[in-house]
């Protein structure tokens, strides 16, 4: 008689953050898969769970520290023998601390480690299992006391260790991964869009950002296995590509011989792009090579920098008419003082033509940025003057930080930080002159037509109640004093966007009638909200 087959591991996986760390995500899950492992929804059935974690900002890090821990009550108490890895910027950051401040982890992995995702886990196995028979030896109070610690906000830097065997530690200290085609990917979007990683890492010295010491040097994929990803992901149906990287307009200038990264300002930054050789790899060939590939798609493009911008990147995308009419910009502020502070590498004036020249190069351009308010140094006449700023450029989507005070950035250090009430008062401040301006820009849309892209029909009373919140770009919408769907009639609705809606981050446009989802429709906009519009088909 022969021997029963042995059952696959099965790998649960939590993802926080951005879109980046969900492409991380999505490559664990293809490297598992390739090596026969099993996905599973249910975490508490899992033989291992993987919390990818984000570090960004302390709201982020402290999302991410509550997942870890949340999970690790649920093990003891359903699953014991499950094991536990952290991946994602967290270990990243502070990969010398994380195994003795959170011993109940059993494996941490970095960046670099996304497509070792089953290896990994295997020796997350064997580590939970000496840990059981290490617990094995301790008294039974002991036990009691670690399997009831709770689940709740912690300083990083001042929790006590335990006496668990070490977790293993799969984390480089610089990171130099990047994906290509050929990598395996399980994707967790929808069918009809899809982000697209473009590079990694980040070249830029802003004082108050962690990411280039968490994700290393920019590096650009090349650009031919951008697109064969693009063609396969357009052949599998996704009407949506959404291009991501730390700093999308720098793709490509890596790739030029005889690199160097001194090249942020947007004086060197042109001078550098100017002297490219023929044929050389920039954001503008790629997007022109994704515009010529056949079908009905939109390229949407995320995360560009105000350094970096071209007269012939605003050309392209003119000329392009598959990239969307949206441009993702954050310029963090525009008082001189807070900029050179920030160490962000453009003027005021630099932006303030930028601007200009984009909304007239690319008619219809949908621009959306974040500033931070309460960054160390910033008076009440420097918030004013952001506030000013709000109301003249009069931005089509808009969101706002609050500084968030990170350990190994020069803002840290600096005098002057800014109380946490004056800080939350001045984002409140800032978004409630940005919904001023949301309401007149949604009431202008009212009458015309628009091309849309159906995410699904809505569930019930999301049409009557529409209100999101993204720490990752800020506060974009409040349901505080919100006009709730007020000229919307009784029906059935389905969610779409529009051009100037990226997923999960912007506006949505509530449908009213038969469309089909994961398609493009053409409807007719006939009511608004705040931050949402109202339509019916075309």
């Amino acid at each position: 008689m022969s021997n029963p087959k042995k059952a696959p591991v099965r790998v649960g996986l939590i993802s926080l953050g951005c879109a980046k760390n969900l492409v991380d995500a999505e490559i664990m899950l293809g490297s598992l898969l390739k090596c026969g492992l099993e996905i599973t929804n249910d975490a508490r059935a899992a033989d291992v769970l993987i919390v990818n974690t984000c570090s960004f900002i302390d709201a982020a890090q402290q999302e991410s520290i509550d997942a870890i821990l949340e999970s690790a009550q649920v093990r003891s108490q359903c699953n014991p023998a499950q094991g536990l890895i952290v991946s994602g910027c967290l270990p990243q950051r502070f990969r010398d601390d994380l195994p003795k401040l959170l011993p109940e982890v059993d494996a941490f992995m970095g960046i670099d480690q996304v497509a070792q995702a089953a290896q990994i886990v295997e020796q997350a196995l064997a580590r939970r299992r000496q840990k059981l028979e290490a617990a094995a030896a301790l008294p039974a109070r002991e036990m009691e006391q670690k399997a009831a610690r709770p689940a709740k906000k912690i300083e990083l830097a001042r929790r006590p260790g335990g006496i668990d065997p070490a977790p293993l530690v799969n984390v480089e200290a610089r990171p130099s991964y990047i994906p290509d085609f050929a990598t395996p990917r399980f994707r967790l979007t929808p069918k009809h869009f899809a982000y697209v990683k473009i590079a990694e890492g980040c070249n830029h010295p802003c004082s108050f950002c962690i990411i280039p010491r968490m994700r290393g040097s920019h590096r650009s994929r090349a650009q031919a296995d951008i697109v064969s990803e693009a063609r396969q992901l357009l052949a599998d149906g996704v009407k949506e590509l959404n291009l991501i990287s730390q700093d999308s307009t720098y793709y490509g200038l890596d790739l030029r011989p005889g690199h160097t990264r001194a090249i942020s300002s947007p004086e060197k930054f042109t001078a550098a792009a100017q002297g490219l050789p023929a044929g050389a790899a920039t954001l503008s060939t790629l997007l022109r090579e994704l515009n010529g590939l056949p079908g009905q798609f939109w390229v949407r493009l995320l995360y560009t920098h105000p350094a970096h911008w071209t007269d012939e990147l605003i050309r392209t995308l003119a000329e392009c008419p598959k990239v969307a009419r949206y441009v993702d910009m954050p310029l963090q502020h525009i008082h001189e003082a807070m900029l050179e502070r920030m160490r962000r590498e453009t003027s005021r004036g630099h932006i303030v033509d930028l601007i200009a020249k984009i909304r007239a190069g690319i008619p219809g351009i949908a621009l959306r940025t974040t500033f931070i308010v309460g960054f160390p140094g910033e008076t009440e006449a420097c918030f004013e003057s952001l506030l000013e700023f709000i109301r003249a450029a009069r931005f089509e989507r808009l969101g706002v930080f609050t500084y968030s005070r990170q350990e190994g950035t020069r803002a840290a250090k600096m005098e002057g930080q800014v109380p946490d009430a004056v800080k939350k008062l001045r984002q409140e401040r800032a978004m409630s002159e940005q919904l001023k301006i949301a309401r007149q820009i949604s009431a202008s849309r009212v009458g015309r037509e628009a091309t849309v892209l159906v995410e699904g029909e809505a569930r019930a009373g999301e049409a009557q109640a529409a209100a999101v919140r993204s720490w990752e770009h800020g506060l974009i919408r409040s349901a505080r004093g919100s006009r709730r769907m007020a000229q919307a009639r009784p029906g059935r609705y389905f969610v779409a966007r529009g051009e100037a809606d990226a997923p999960d981050i912007d506006g949505r446009v509530y449908v009213r009638g038969a469309v089909a989802a994961g398609e493009f429709a053409r409807v007719k906009i006939i009511g608004h909200t705040d931050y949402d519009l109202i339509a019916e088909p075309a």
